[in-house]
């Protein structure tokens, strides 16, 4: 039997090469099971390393369990300018932390906001149905988020996101509590 021989991204690799090489690129983004994302890329067509790279720099934004100096840095803007954009988080957090709740817990509630919002707009990229609108009149916009070649020309859009965005919660506990 012949090794079937494609392209991959320019280069001439059989199916095994490809999966080898898509398998170590999910290993250098630190995610779990990458076999299985570089068998579903290659044998389901889905576009798994775009899906990846896009979740696992949303997650970039959603600030890390390990670290609270987020807090600080909130507090400091609404004491520099308590009228400010988002100032009341920062009143909100003092307020909290003189209450005595721990920044563990201000830091949980926060990324489990975050993650809500991220989970919400992801499913929303996917399909532009789940946007109320507030007139019937109104004519409904659809959009997607796509993979673009070097030259910016759509390659293929990158669906799903929302199935995936649990799995690739940094702390890999798919936001469930910490121990």
């Amino acid at each position: 039997m012949v090794p079937f021989k494609a392209s991959f991204e320019g280069v001439v690799m059989n199916q095994d090469e490809k999966i080898k090489e898509l398998t170590a690129r999910f290993k250098t983004l630190g995610l779990t099971n990458p076999e299985m994302w570089a068998e579903s890329e290659l044998k389901e067509g889905i576009p798994q390393y775009a899906r990846a790279v896009f979740l696992k720099t949303a997650w970039n934004a959603v600030v890390p369990e390990d670290n609270d100096s987020w807090i600080d840095g909130r507090i400091k803007s609404f004491e520099r300018d308590p009228t400010g954009p988002c100032a009341g988080a920062g009143r909100a957090i003092r307020r909290m932390l003189s209450l005595g709740v721990s920044r563990e817990d201000i830091t949980d509630l926060v990324r489990a906001m975050q993650y809500e919002v991220l989970h919400s707009l992801c499913y929303q990229l996917s399909d532009p149905s789940v946007v109320e609108y507030t007139s019937k009149t109104l004519p409904q916009i659809e959009w997607a988020l796509m993979r673009l070649d070097k030259s910016g020309n759509p390659l293929n859009p990158i669906d799903g996101l929302h199935e995936s965005v649990l799995s690739l919660d940094p702390t890999g506990r798919e936001m469930r509590p910490r121990n």
